[in-house]
């Protein structure tokens, strides 16, 4: 009799299959990190909070655009190629996945940062307050 862990399983091939998928739709804040750090411009990041937990501390380099924000005409600022990131407080927050929803029905690119403002500072990343980002 196999071990709940063996119990159930599935072949490379599907295991592949769903990693693949996945990483299709996000990114972690290590990426992102490395990305920023490297001036990757290809992809904006969005931090999808409210403007003034954003004010108060966000990742430096991030735009502050709430998902109620995010209208055709809006993104329209943006060539349609665009890639979004976009991150909200953390993993106990939906605010990525509402955005990650406009955007799509939008018909945008867009990946979630996994782990939000939570998993940038468990990476021990800094981050930037508005009046630091207005310097």
């Amino acid at each position: 009799m196999p071990s709940p862990v063996a119990e159930i399983s599935a072949s490379p091939e599907a295991v592949a299959e769903h990693y693949a998928r996945k990483l299709a739709f996000e990114t972690d804040c290590w990426d992102v990190h490395a990305s920023l750090q490297a001036g990757h411009s290809d992809f904006v990041l969005l931090d999808v909070r409210s403007p003034a937990l954003f004010a108060a501390s966000h990742i430096p380099g991030a735009l502050n655009l709430p998902h109620g924000k995010m209208t055709a005409h809006r993104m329209s600022e943006w060539p349609a190629d665009t890639l979004f990131v976009v991150y909200c407080a953390g993993p106990h927050c939906n605010g990525t996945d509402k955005a990650a929803l406009r955007l799509a029905r939008l018909g945008l690119s867009v990946k979630v940062m996994i782990g939000g403002m939570t998993g940038w500072a468990d990476e021990g990343f800094a981050f930037e307050s508005a009046a630091v980002a207005a310097e």
